[in-house]
Order: C-alpha cells, then sequence, then structure tokens
C-alpha cells in the first residue's frame, strides 16, 4: 500500500534532512506531510498553520521484528483508493473498520477523505475520486461535484467502479470507486458532505480537514 519504489525516493530526501538536523525521520515524516497540507491550503487561497508534535524516534533493525508484519499488512486504504484485493467486504465497509481505528467520526473520515481526492494522494495516482481540474489544492471540488445533481453515476466493471457523467449530455466528466459513491449514498455522510459543498463553507472546510489530519498525525504520541 505505501508503493515501496516511490516511498524509496522520498525517504532518500528525508533521511539527508534527519542527517542534516538531528530530527528523526518518522518527525521528518510527519512534518513533510503537514508542509503538503499548508501548500495544499494555500492553492486555494487560505493561509493555515497545521500543528506539530515532535519526539517520534526511529526504530533500528534491531529493534525491529520484520517477520510480524506480514500478518499486519493493511488489505484496504479507503483514504487512498487502494485495495489489496477484491474481498467479500464491501470497500466502503473497510473503509469505516479503517476509520474506526483510527478513532474518526463520520464528519473527521468525510472532511478527511475529500481533501486526500482533491489534493492526489491516490494509491498509484489512481484519478477515482479526483472530481477536480484543480488537482494539488485543498478545495471543496470533490463534495461540490459528488453532489452536484447535473452529475449521474453510471457503473462499469462489475460496478466496482462507476463513470460520473453530466446528465444532459452525457459526457464522462470523472471516474469514482464505491468508496468515493458512498459519500453521496448514504444518508448521514451525505448530510456532512452537503455541509461542505456549500459555497461559504471552503473555510470550515479547510480548518476541519486540517484538525482531522492533525489528530490522525497525532494518534502515536500520547
Amino acid at each position: 500500500g505505501n508503493e515501496p519504489e516511490r516511498l524509496a525516493r522520498v525517504l532518500k530526501v528525508y533521511e539527508q534532512i534527519s542527517a542534516d538536523t538531528g530530527a528523526s525521520i518518522a518527525d521528518v515524516i510527519v512534518l513533510g506531510g503537514s508542509v503538503g497540507v499548508e501548500k495544499a491550503a494555500k492553492a486555494a487561497g487560505y493561509e493555515v498553520h497545521v500543528p506539530f508534535l515532535k519526539g517520534r524516534g526511529d526504530a533500528t533493525d534491531e529493534m525491529t521484528d520484520a517477520d510480524s508484519f506480514e500478518p499486519l499488512e493493511p488489505l484496504a486504504d479507503g483514504f487512498r483508493n487502494w485495495e489489496k484485493d477484491e474481498f467479500v467486504v464491501s470497500p466502503e465497509e473497510m473503509l469505516l473498520d479503517r476509520a474506526q481505528l483510527m478513532g474518526l467520526t463520520a464528519h473527521e473520515t468525510t472532511c478527511l477523505l475529500g481533501g486526500m481526492r482533491v489534493m492526489g494522494a491516490n494509491h498509484g495516482g489512481s484519478d477515482l475520486g479526483v472530481f477536480t481540474d484543480n488537482v494539488g489544492a485543498l478545495t471543496q471540488d470533490f463534495f461540490a461535484n459528488l453532489t452536484d445533481m447535473g452529475n449521474t453515476w453510471v457503473p462499469v466493471e462489475d460496478k466496482m467502479v462507476y463513470e460520473i457523467r453530466d446528465r444532459v449530455s452525457g459526457n464522462v466528466k470523472w471516474k469514482a470507486s464505491r468508496v468515493d459513491l458512498v459519500f453521496g449514498s448514504n444518508s448521514i455522510l451525505r448530510a456532512y458532505a452537503e455541509v461542505y459543498a456549500q459555497d461559504d463553507n471552503a473555510g470550515k472546510f479547510v480548518k476541519d480537514f486540517v484538525a482531522a489530519w492533525t489528530k490522525v498525525m497525532n494518534l502515536d504520541r500520547f
């Protein structure tokens, strides 16, 4: 799920920063993500500060039981639109399980996923659920286009992938997974999506995303 080849290129840079500054690589990873969120918010017209709590340490090979990792590998990560395989359990149910493991509320899950989509954080650079023409900016576009009644959802590929089409012309505008569309079909998640889709709630969305992001980044700190 972490795309080892892509991750290795990033870690090479982070290792140098760690060597130059004395900060742990674990702290640099979190700090790098926070800087990315700040840049994405700025691209959307908002200046934000993402709180950062230092103090994470790096484990050495001697401290690590590498053989124990394989049974702990994730099967899916709906926040990055990734599944290891097809399972009996639906992708949206697996997203719910992951959100529960991270202690996220329904509204935190909603804003975090929508923000990850428009920032282009999908596994493998997938375009599923990236309902925006301004990828990389922390905008409301995911929610605005998800709830737009001018669009219709048409299943393809055994109802695991959907096309978002213009209701009048029939032109395909985007593609989506079941995980993406559950935020439009489930009544509770739809209610939160409509809040974030409102024109006057762009600032609220950015604020809530930063809060949810910071919560996840600090889950290991206490």
